[in-house]
């Protein structure tokens, strides 16, 4: 049983709890609880280690003889250790470090998701969520979009991250990528309302930040400026709401 704080086990978990740079040096992110674990379970993600202590649930304990098949290093942790460690508000007594990798994208993608400047953990993970229900082949993430492997972000993807390719990339490399797609960013007074563009084909949709819309790099990748008409009195949409009614007009269109 680990019961120092100083363990080198407990110091990464805190490590990686912290900046994007050091999940990337570490080549691992951290997973919290119970269901994103089961997740994780069912994608065969490379697990590095599990931590647990005496108050796993059933539900819990179940998921632990699962994980103890996909990695040999499964330790207990002073209960009060590991929720000393736990970046949620109630720990579920299971915490894990995964190895940090990108999932491949299919051979010929053409529903892309481009997150441009998106600050906010909850608004990406649950785009990201979205995306995954949507049947997104890929999200790219240009620079100044959050990290998606921060904690709050994938604990708001509620798994979407082991079923999704999620890329980060600059943006001479993205313009490569959407070579030949239709690329539709999101305005508040765009040309084109939704309903009306052409998302049968291969399309790319770029949400803007919550705060200041999308980078001048993105707009200068759009092919068309598409809205989403508002007849209230309200100005604008969360990025997570919006993101999620254009994803599913895509949907709708390609299933019609």
């Amino acid at each position: 049983m680990i019961t120092s704080p100083q363990n080198p086990k407990l110091k990464l978990v805190r490590a990686l709890q912290g900046r994007a740079r050091t999940r990337r040096k570490e080549n691992a992110f951290l997973v919290e609880g119970v269901r994103l674990l089961e997740e994780a379970a069912s994608a065969q993600w490379k697990i590095r280690f599990v931590l647990y202590d005496r108050s796993l649930g059933s539900r819990g304990k179940a998921i632990l003889e699962t994980l103890r098949t996909l990695t040999h290093d499964v330790e207990e942790v002073d209960i009060t250790l590991l929720k000393s460690v736990s970046d949620t508000e109630t720990s579920q007594g299971i915490l894990a470090v995964l190895e940090l990798s990108e999932l491949p994208v299919p051979g010929s993608p053409d529903f892309l998701l481009i997150l441009d400047q998106i600050r906010d953990p909850g608004n990406l993970g649950t785009l990201l969520r979205t995306a995954a229900a949507a049947g997104v082949d890929a999200v790219i993430l240009p620079p100044e979009t959050t990290d998606a492997f921060a904690p709050k972000v994938l604990r708001a993807g509620m798994g979407a991250h082991f079923h999704l390719p999620i890329m980060s990339m600059g943006w001479d490399e993205i313009k490569t990528q959407v070579t030949g797609f239709g690329v539709y960013l999101a305005v508040m007074a765009g040309d084109v309302a939704y309903t009306e563009a052409d998302f049968t084909s291969a399309s790319a949709l770029v949400i803007g930040g919550e705060a200041q819309g999308a980078s001048q790099s993105a707009r200068e990748l759009a092919t068309a400026n598409i809205h989403i008409p508002m007849p209230g009195e309200i100005e604008s949409l969360n990025a997570a709401v919006a993101g999620s009614i254009l994803l599913f007009e895509v949907v709708r269109q390609r299933n019609s």
